[in-house]
């Protein structure tokens, strides 16, 4: 009756002490919910949506590889045919400058993107090149955690300020859910404070018993009531992907 009644407490207090988050240590929690997946690839089709309800889209073919001091990316656009062939490398490091390139087949040329202009819009659309990279976690100072819902989930909100003094952003408030820690929703300010985009990541699915992953995003810009959706698909995990896959040859070699 003591062992159970003391394995009781341990399992209370285990409880207690999962929950008594700070806003940096449920920031690790959800960064740890998507990483150790080692690589993987997807298809991407990204939606243009303007003031007026047109739209426009585009195909892409993204890939990932995890590694010791960050993460790299590879995204090439396959559709429409005025940017087949473009693609977007990316370095991302928990701390210091990440390192971006793009490459345009109209001007056959790398372009490095520097650090004063990752504020600006990727492609075209809602997403600025600082949206495009991987958020680690030591990239941001932290404030005060509270609760919330969305889509009538329980929330912890966080809010967060960006380290890199060349960000568009003053501030993020971050919608993490209780019961998984996916992030389900940011809330982006602009350097005058005032409210500029809103994300939302919605229909996640478990792959493979382990990785989370949403099947739709949508960035919607509340200053200009345009929005870019990004809809996920064909995740694949695991294949062996390497450096070389993602040095600057591989954005060139790009189709």
């Amino acid at each position: 009756m003591r062992l159970m009644s003391g394995l009781l407490s341990l399992c209370l207090s285990s409880v207690v002490i999962a929950q008594d988050w700070t806003s940096e240590s449920l920031a690790q929690a959800a960064e740890a919910r998507i990483r150790g997946f080692g690589d993987s690839s997807a298809t991407l089709v990204m939606t243009l949506h303007n003031g007026a309800g047109e739209q426009a889209s585009r195909q892409l073919r993204v890939k990932n590889l995890e590694y010791t001091d960050g993460e790299k990316s590879l995204m090439v656009f396959d559709t429409p045919r005025d940017v087949r062939g473009s693609a977007l490398l990316s370095y991302t490091h928990p701390q210091g400058e990440d390192e971006q390139w793009l490459y345009l087949p109209a001007i056959k040329r790398v372009k490095q993107i520097g650090a004063r202009n990752k504020s600006g819009p990727f492609m075209a659309s809602e997403f600025a090149f600082e949206d495009i990279i991987t958020p680690f976690w030591q990239k941001f100072s932290y404030g005060e955690l509270s609760q919330d819902t969305f889509n009538d989930m329980p929330c912890y909100v966080l809010n967060r300020h960006p380290n890199d003094r060349h960000s568009g952003y003053k501030r993020q408030r971050v919608w993490i859910d209780q019961e998984h820690l996916l992030i389900r929703q940011v809330e982006y300010y602009d350097r005058r404070d005032q409210l500029l985009k809103v994300y939302q990541a919605t229909d996640f699915t478990l792959h493979q018993g382990q990785y989370w992953r949403p099947a739709l995003m949508t960035m919607r810009n509340v200053q200009t009531g345009k929005h870019t959706t990004l809809a996920w698909s064909e995740h694949q995990f695991g294949q062996g992907l390497n450096d070389r896959d993602f040095s600057q040859n591989a954005l060139l070699r790009a189709r």
